[in-house]
């Protein structure tokens, strides 16, 4: 069986995609389970170019493929200085805790939303480096809004997810399934 690093601290991601990739013969490791750690400096421009440092730092230390993401995320309304962008966990330099990013956008949509939501679209980059290749994708997630009350599911590591609702399905996320 193949087997891939993905280059996430974030255990929710793991789980998200580990499945999908058993299904097609492809093993997903985790930082935990090659324990593996670098401190990498998340400094591109763009979610391709921060999954593509990532995915880079790692596939110089492990001798299997790495597969690495990073989102953004943008919000109607929102004045430039406070639009999320490429720092949704870290905020005014600190890194938020899901409780924290639950408050702090919450109210972002409370000071800047129409009837307590505000049009939200995600930006994701993924990177996958092999047999000295990279490769990258890139997709949105649109048609939903984020919300300023919390849904009391929380998905731990996507903790957005009780705040982002479906706009055709008027549901947020977390109350979903697959």
């Amino acid at each position: 069986m193949k087997k891939i690093l993905f280059a996430t601290s974030n255990e929710a991601k793991v789980k998200r995609f580990k499945d999908k990739l058993l299904n097609k013969g492809i093993e997903l490791l985790s930082l935990k389970d090659l324990d593996v750690s670098l401190t990498i400096e998340e400094n591109g421009t763009s979610a391709i170019e921060n999954a593509l440092i990532k995915a880079r730092a790692y596939s110089d230390k492990v001798d299997i493929p790495v597969m690495a993401m990073d989102d953004s995320l943008y919000l109607e309304g929102v004045p430039e200085e406070f639009q999320p962008g490429l720092f949704v966990r870290r905020v005014n330099g600190k890194s938020l805790t899901d409780e924290e990013m639950i408050e702090h956008y919450s109210n972002l949509v409370k000071k800047y939303g129409h009837n307590g939501k505000i049009v939200a679209r995600w930006v994701y980059g993924l990177a996958i480096i092999y047999d000295q290749k990279e490769e990258t994708y890139t997709w949105s997630k649109t048609n939903f809004w984020l919300v300023d009350t919390p849904s009391s599911i929380v998905n731990p590591g996507y903790p957005l997810n009780s705040i982002s609702k479906s706009i055709e399905l008027n549901k947020c996320f977390s109350e979903m399934t697959q």
